[in-house]
C-alpha cells in the first residue's frame, strides 16, 4: 500500500506530566492518558487523520517498555497506515524487509461524559536498527471511531495534520534503498544537499545528511543523545499562522523563530523534538 503517516511517537520516557504540559503550552488538546496493555502510557494529540503520541510511562522513575527503554526522550517512532496487517506482513517479507510478525493490542479509552472503550490495534513492527535509531513500524486501527473524536481534533495552535518528517542521517542513500524496498521507487525522490525525499501523501519525510539538518536547524536541533540516524524535525499544516504565534507567545513558549511559512519551536521546548508549525 501507499506511505501514509499514520502518527509520530515523541517518547517522554518517565515525565509524562512534563511532556504533557510542554505540548499543551504548544497549543495541543491532548487526550486523557492511556495505558497500552502492553504496559506503556501515552497522551495523543489527534490531528485531522493523523496524530502526535507523547510515549513512556506514567510513574517516575518507573520501568520502561523493553522496546522503548534503549531510546532518549525525543522523536523516536514513525508510523505509517496499515490495512490488512496480515497481508502487509506477508508482502513486506516476501520483498526481504525485517518485519516481526502481527502484535494486537488495546488502549483502554475514557470519554468526556464518563464512558469508557476500548480501542484496538494490530501492529508490524521493523526490526529495531534495520532504519535509523529508532522505531518505524505500520498501525491498523481497528476502532478508529475510538481513536478520531472531534472534541480532540480542535487545537489552539490550528495544527491539522502532519506535513514534514526529517531525518538527520549518515547516508540517505541507505535509508532510500531500504523504504524503496517497503513501498516502491515511486515514492522516492532526490532533493537538495544529497537528501532523499520520501512522498507519504499530502507529507513528506526527508533523510537528510547530518551537515545539512545542523545547517538547517542550528541551535534549534535536538540533541541525538547518543543516537547515529535519528528523526530531528516535525512539521505540522495549521490554519493561521498568525493565530498559532500568537497562542505560543502568551503560553510563554521560548526560542521560538519565525521564518518564512513557518514558525520554529526549538526541540529544547517540545522534549527534545524540533517542531515547525507551517501555513
Amino acid at each position: 500500500m501507499d506511505p501514509l503517516i499514520d502518527h509520530v511517537v515523541v517518547d517522554v520516557r518517565d515525565r509524562m506530566e512534563e511532556g504533557a504540559r510542554r505540548y499543551r503550552a504548544l497549543g495541543f488538546t491532548l487526550t486523557p492518558m492511556g495505558k497500552h496493555s502492553l504496559g506503556s502510557a501515552n497522551h495523543l494529540a489527534i490531528l485531522g487523520r493523523d496524530y502526535i503520541e507523547l510515549l513512556g510511562t506514567d510513574v517516575p522513575g518507573g520501568t520502561l517498555r523493553p522496546d522503548l527503554a534503549g531510546f532518549p526522550v525525543g522523536l523516536n517512532g514513525l508510523v505509517f497506515l496499515a490495512r490488512e496487517s496480515d497481508r502487509l506482513q506477508a508482502q513486506q517479507q516476501g520483498r526481504g524487509v525485517p518485519v516481526q510478525g502481527v502484535l494486537n493490542f488495546f488502549r483502554p479509552v475514557e470519554y468526556p461524559d464518563g464512558s469508557r472503550a476500548n480501542a484496538q490495534f494490530n501492529v508490524v513492527r521493523l526490526d529495531l536498527g534495520a532504519a535509523f535509531d529508532g522505531r518505524m513500524y505500520w498501525c491498523e486501527h481497528l476502532t478508529p471511531e475510538h481513536v478520531w473524536r472531534p472534541e480532540w481534533q480542535d487545537h489552539a495552535n490550528g495544527a491539522t495534520g502532519v506535513a514534514r518528517v526529517l531525518l538527520s542521517v549518515r547516508d540517505p542513500a541507505r535509508q532510500a534503498a531500504l523504504f524503496t524496498r517497503i513501498f516502491g521507487p515511486a515514492h522516492m525522490a532526490e532533493g537538495p544537499d544529497g537528501r532523499r525525499v520520501l512522498k507519504a501523501g499530502e507529507a513528506v519525510v526527508e533523510f537528510a545528511p547530518h551537515a545539512a539538518v545542523r545547517a538547517e536547524l542550528g541551535a534549534a536541533a535536538p540533541d541525538p543523545a547518543g543516537r547515529g540516524d535519528h528523526m530531528a524535525l516535525l512539521g505540522l499544516k495549521v490554519r493561521d499562522l498568525a493565530a498559532t504565534e500568537a497562542v505560543l507567545r502568551a503560553n510563554g513558549v521560548a526560542g521560538v523563530a519565525s521564518l518564512p511559512g513557518r514558525l520554529r519551536v526549538p526541540a529544547a521546548e517540545a522534549m527534545n523534538a524540533t517542531i515547525d508549525f507551517m501555513a
